[in-house]
């Protein structure tokens, strides 16, 4: 294997070489990943700057509210279309060298079953529960499925978050967050 800077395939691309014949390029390969994605940007871009089109504003700045949306669509539009060329055109993401994650393995679909259920039960108990026990049997029951096995710790961690964040949402943002059972303590 050597490594010619004229090869056809870019510069540092390390192709076969057999004695007698010139190098062949490995063919490149399309990311269907990368181009459903870039569409998807490209579609949601779209709509943002129809949908910003569609704003009645009352006053006549002319840097109003309509400004901020249609540059995100825009940017969206652009990247999108960008991330379309560089697909099309065979660039695939390399994997860093220091990545730990070992893509032959299956995935786990134990722990997001745990996941969901932790939410749906987060989701299903909060309007009776409150905010402070509901997140705190989020925050522990994301760690028990994730892997955890320091209940104790984890659920004192989860009811300080949980009540930390009530908190922080009902006084240091004005917005009243369900307490619950615990209606008249917090």
């Amino acid at each position: 294997m050597t490594t010619t800077p004229t090869d056809p395939a870019g510069p540092g691309t390390v192709v076969p070489e057999v004695e007698g014949t010139p190098p062949v390029a490995p063919e490149r390969e399309r990311d269907l990943a990368q181009l459903g994605l870039a569409a998807a940007l490209v579609v949601i871009g779209a709509y943002t700057v129809y949908d910003a089109s569609t704003l009645v504003v009352g006053f006549a700045d002319p840097v109003g509210p309509k400004a901020f949306p249609y540059v995100i669509g825009s940017v969206l539009v652009g990247l999108g279309v960008l991330l379309g060329l560089a697909a099309l055109r065979g660039d695939v993401p390399t994997p860093e060298d220091g990545e730990d994650v070992d893509l032959s393995q299956r995935s786990d679909w134990l722990t997001v079953a745990k996941l969901v259920g932790v939410l749906v039960l987060t989701i299903a108990t909060v309007g009776w529960l409150g905010w402070a026990v509901s997140g705190a049997i989020l925050f522990a029951g994301a760690t028990w499925s994730l892997g955890s096995r320091t209940y104790v710790r984890d659920i004192l961690i989860g009811a300080v978050l949980a009540v930390g964040s009530w908190y922080g949402f009902y006084v240091g943002l004005g917005i009243p967050l369900t307490p619950g059972v615990l209606d008249g303590i917090l």
